[in-house]
């Protein structure tokens, strides 16, 4: 029927997938998983392809869909005495009792007709009061429906957040999936809005299907008593032929929503890279080019979008047809059967204003029926829709889960170039062994080799034991980079064995240093927090002192304070910023410390005090810089030639030469 004409005596137009039956069979489903899968353990390794096939998930609502959604709902409902499942029951009861609102409203609204027909005036008043009466009560059963469902998708929403941001900041989980893996290009895309949309869905859907699948047995009992049962079995038949054609139909829904979400993170993706290197787009004058990609990237989302319109236009069309007007005529077939059977004894005895009575509850009571057969049609519409965010979002857990358990897929390049003995040398990710032991580090055979299979150095092998200073040295591209990356942990170890300290005392400072979002206090003590600082015995005294050492003490009275917030990337030059990541340094105090080009916009004399401070401190350093003025700081250097060789060698005095 007219969902328009429905929705005058429905307060909430929501949509929903399962009933609150169906939620505890969920819930049940996820207790038995649990203990099955009890026990065991991840099987850890790198998995890396020569070539990445990128396999289209599937985004119909078929068997592999409910898979896919009872795996996402035990996460959405871990349990039955969670809030969740109670608003769902909130959800459940306030849809029953708006359904028997409905039926009280029928029939007590038949009887105020009929009373003004018959010109009863008592009667008339009668049920007129009665209907006054319940107002509060029914608006309150509408205003609860409302806030379970708006609960509901917040509850929703916020469990799987939290659950997926847990597996996202998981170790190097994030960097793994931006660097590493190339399975899914926008996270960001998923974490916020996919997941919105998926959560709103399901609670939509649940109360949507949920109540029609109420009414129309309600609805059916009701009708079996006055017009026998074959007016609701004609009914449900109809139910059942409309809804195997409409969801055949409706297929590429669920595909072109996976396309159009994909679409919409590479516009996204896009204006970020825009505003994040404005600075060096203004340089180049770039923005005819920059405009022309966005535009490009905008043109492909509105084509999709316009397919996609186009698509519901017609199956809009068939909508309207199967689940709206022929039920419609259905309806009146079945409803004026009794009332037109001449050979039927049902209305013999009835005065024209009780037959009318009975057609009215009747027909409405029918024509309800037919309005929630429909409704139940039409949900198949965006039930294929959820079955795109479903497939989204189940691709994200399920690399989510491979990062974190050490597995990624990238494309690999093989280097035919890497021959020994004519044969292609293979490295295979994972081989490589980590040792953990306080104040060393050493590499032991251990290739270097990216995540992409480039082979930079085929084994590399050196110590550094606390107390040493290593200058790293070498052209672009010979894998100084790769060589910090190896031993922070975030790119897999090929082959050999590296020892190294626990991942707190190794400390990384970038030329860019990262300014969070907080306070003064929070960039000079990132990542811990207040708390943290605190607990660590370190007073804002003592970071004052910390302060002067770099010689920034003046910015406590620029700014205002420890307390002060600020957009820090902005306000702090790049001298200052660099200053603030040294000041990092020395408040987490590390056994070693890798410095990547850190003070390249600082004075040489404020390096040099810097270290020397070091020094003092006990902290051992990498540090790479093309600064003459910096050997004499270290003991050691380590030269990559970026063809495969290096050379590591104590520093001399007759040695003159380290960035060619």
């Amino acid at each position: 029927m007219n969902m328009a004409a429905l929705s005058k005596h429905f307060t909430p137009r929501n949509s929903a997938l399962v009933t609150a039956a169906a939620a505890g069979t969920f819930l049940v489903y996820k207790n038995i998983n649990d203990k099955r899968n009890r026990g065991k353990q991840a099987d850890i390794k790198v998995v890396i392809h020569e070539s990445v096939s990128q396999k289209k998930e599937r985004a119909a609502v078929d068997a592999v869909f409910f898979g896919r959604l009872v795996r996402i709902l035990k996460v959405l409902i871990p349990g039955w005495l969670t809030a969740e499942a109670w608003y769902m029951f909130l959800v459940a009861a306030a849809l029953i009792a708006r359904t028997f609102a409905d039926v009280w409203m029928i029939q007590n609204g038949t009887s105020i007709e009929s009373a003004i027909i018959g010109r009863d005036v008592e009667l008339f008043k009668k049920y007129l009061f009665k209907f006054i009466y319940a107002m509060p009560l029914i608006s309150c059963t509408n205003n609860a429906l409302k806030y379970g469902l708006n609960e509901l998708k917040l509850r929703f929403r916020t469990r799987l957040t939290e659950h997926l941001y847990r597996k996202y900041l998981q170790g190097f989980t994030y960097y793994k999936m931006c660097n590493l893996d190339n399975r899914i290009s926008n996270p960001d895309q998923l974490l916020t809005q996919d997941v919105e949309k998926f959560c709103d869905s399901v609670a939509e859907l649940y109360s949507n299907l949920s109540k029609p699948i109420l009414d129309v047995i309600l609805y059916s009992v009701k009708l079996t008593g006055s017009i026998g049962i074959q007016g609701p079995a004609k009914m449900l038949a109809y139910l059942a032929v409309s809804g195997l054609i409409l969801t055949r139909l409706r297929r590429p829904v669920g595909k072109l929503t996976v396309v159009e979400q994909r679409l919409e993170g590479e516009y996204r993706y896009v204006n970020s890279r825009l505003i994040t290197n404005s600075e060096e787009i203004a340089f180049y004058q770039g923005n005819n080019r920059e405009k022309y990609i966005i535009l490009a990237t905008f043109q492909k989302l509105v084509n999709h979008l316009r397919q996609f319109i186009g698509f519901r236009l017609q199956m809009g069309f068939v909508d309207n047809i199967v689940a709206k007007y022929v039920a419609t005529v259905v309806g009146y077939l079945v409803v004026s059967r009794p009332f037109l059977d001449m050979t039927s004894t049902r209305h013999l005895r009835f005065t024209h204003s009780e037959m009318l009575e009975d057609y009215y509850k009747s027909g409405r009571m029918l024509v309800r029926m037919a309005e929630a057969i429909g409704r139940i049609v039409l949900a198949g519409r965006e039930m294929t829709r959820l079955a795109g965010f479903t497939s989204r979002i189940t691709e994200l857990m399920r690399v989510l889960d491979d990062l974190n358990k050490g597995r990624y897929e990238r494309t690999m390049v093989t280097d035919q170039n890497n021959l020994k003995d004519g044969k292609t040398q293979a490295f295979k990710a994972g081989a490589g062994t980590i040792v953990n032991q306080d104040h060393i580090i050493k590499f032991e055979k251990v290739p270097l080799v990216t995540p992409n299979g480039d082979v930079l150095i085929k084994e590399l092998s050196f110590e550094v034991k606390g107390g040493m200073n290593v200058l790293v040295c070498g052209p672009n591209g010979c894998g100084k980079s790769s060589l910090f990356r190896v031993l922070g942990e975030l790119w897999p170890l090929f082959g050999g064995t590296m020892t190294k300290p626990e991942k707190g005392n190794l400390f990384y400072v970038p030329q860019r240093p990262y300014m969070t979002v907080g306070t003064l206090r929070d960039q000079v003590i990132y990542p811990h927090s207040r708390e943290e600082q605190l607990k660590k015995g370190i007073r804002d005294s003592q970071l004052e002192e910390i302060l002067e050492k770099v010689q920034l003490s003046y910015i406590l009275e620029r700014e205002g304070g420890w307390d002060a917030v600020q957009d820090w990337m902005d306000v702090l030059s790049g001298g200052e910023k660099q200053r603030i990541a040294m000041s990092r340094l020395f408040y987490h105090r590390p056994q070693f410390a890798i410095l990547d080009e850190c003070t390249s916009a600082v004075s040489v004399d404020v390096e040099g005090y810097m270290y020397q401070y070091c020094r003092e401190v006990k902290i051992s350093l990498f540090t790479v810089s093309h600064r003459k003025s910096l050997w004499k700081h270290h003991e050691y250097y380590l030269k990559m030639d970026g063809r495969g060789a290096y050379e590591y060698k104590p520093i001399t005095s007759d040695t003159s030469e380290f960035g060619s």
